[in-house]
């Protein structure tokens, strides 16, 4: 290799065994066991999904928490990221699956009002630009209670507030945006996300990603027709900008809390292209001659707008050589090739015993990486 010899790690986490920053120290180690005097940068990435707000203080920004309400409404502590004004939330933080009790579903009933608690924190912070990362959602209520919490009122037909959750917006009659927190208006809001579904129908939040939060066939009717009487009666209260976000790419991500960011006026991008924005990954891309990224699973979902193929298209259009590390690898090497990855180094490559594999994931992917230090570095 000519020029300079740096590498850059821009990896994801490999979900259930390594996080973002862990990915980035076992690489360096295996590198570094090879060529000592390698000059690595680590920039771990996130695509707006769990692991956004680790991602960007990561990468320099502060760590804020807040007490939340938790999707079934009991309170949380929910973490977002602030470097100036610019802040980070990531909506799984407040009202993600993994914040319901082990082996508790609540289609109907979870709501994002935490997700409205935790922007609110974020402009109470002095925040000017909010990157809003969706995706893990515990809810399909279409941001009904993340729009609540920043003062959007929904009434029943008695005038009654509706019960939290998709399912009680079947019966709402009277959407209220008029107290809707004043500084919305005057910030720059990104819906950062992987997913373009719009609000409903068959490609919509409940049809395509119900079933993963645990919603039933029936579920997923009574949703998808909620969903669509909420845009509705949104319509008679904002006029027909309701029905535009409604069928817009974006509106279905993380259970329609994309819906509810477009009402408040968020612009719709890649997930992972604004975190490198954010991250400051092209300054980094400057300074290195490999990219190393990952994730852990290499699949036909990476292609759509995860995170090593974020990286990859960035770093490709830079000129400079990508390789990836994952847990598994189910993409052939032509498909690596147009996604901009010149090789592809799965852990089962060092280690063919998949469960091993995610027990040891740390020393395995140390093993990895002197492999590709000796391919690309030595």
């Amino acid at each position: 290799m000519h020029g300079t010899r740096g590498v850059l790690i821009a990896a994801d986490k490999f979900k259930g065994s390594l996080t973002a920053v862990q990915v980035a120290e076992r690489v360096t180690a295996g590198l570094r066991r090879v060529v000592p005097d390698v000059e690595v940068e680590a920039l771990p990435v996130a695509d707006g999904g769990d692991g956004t707000v680790d991602a960007a203080v990561a990468a320099g920004f502060e760590r804020r928490e807040v007490r939340v309400a938790g999707p079934l409404g009991d309170e949380v502590t929910a973490a977002f990221a602030l470097r100036g004004d610019t802040a980070v939330v990531e909506m799984a933080e407040a009202s993600g699956l993994q914040r319901l009790p082990e082996g508790v579903f609540a289609p109907l009933t979870a709501s994002t009002y935490g997700s409205g608690e935790l922007l609110r924190a974020a402009l109470d912070a002095g925040a000017r630009t909010i990157v809003f990362g969706v995706g893990g959602s515990a809810s399909t209520d279409g941001g009904a209670g993340m729009l609540a919490a920043l003062g959007a009122r929904f009434r029943t037909a008695a005038g009654e507030p509706v019960t939290p959750g998709g399912g009680g917006l079947a019966e709402l009659a009277h959407a209220d945006l008029s107290g809707l927190d004043a500084r919305l208006a005057s910030v720059e809001f990104v819906l950062a996300s992987d997913v373009d579904n719009p609000l409903t129908g068959p490609k919509g939040a409940p049809a395509v990603y119900g079933p993963q939060k645990g919603a039933s066939p029936d579920d997923v009717a009574a949703l998808d027709a909620a969903l669509a009487h909420y845009a509705k009666v949104l319509e008679e209260a904002i006029g027909p900008r309701a029905a535009e976000y409604a069928a817009s790419p974006g509106a279905g991500a993380a259970g329609g809390i994309g819906y509810g960011a477009l009402i408040l006026g968020a612009r719709f991008r890649a997930g992972i292209e604004v975190m490198l924005d954010v991250l400051g990954f092209a300054p980094a891309l400057e300074r290195a001659s490999l990219v190393i990224t990952g994730e852990g699973s290499l699949d036909e979902q990476t292609l759509h707008g995860k995170a090593p193929a974020g990286v990859a298209a960035a770093a490709r259009a830079a000129g400079r050589e990508v390789v990836a590390v994952c847990g598994r690898l189910a993409l052939p090497a032509e498909e690596l090739g147009r996604a901009g990855i010149r090789r592809a180094y799965p852990l089962t490559s060092v280690e063919p015993d998949v469960a091993r594999c995610i027990a040891d994931a740390g020393p395995i992917l140390e093993r990895v990486a002197e492999r590709i230090a000796r391919d690309f570095l030595s």
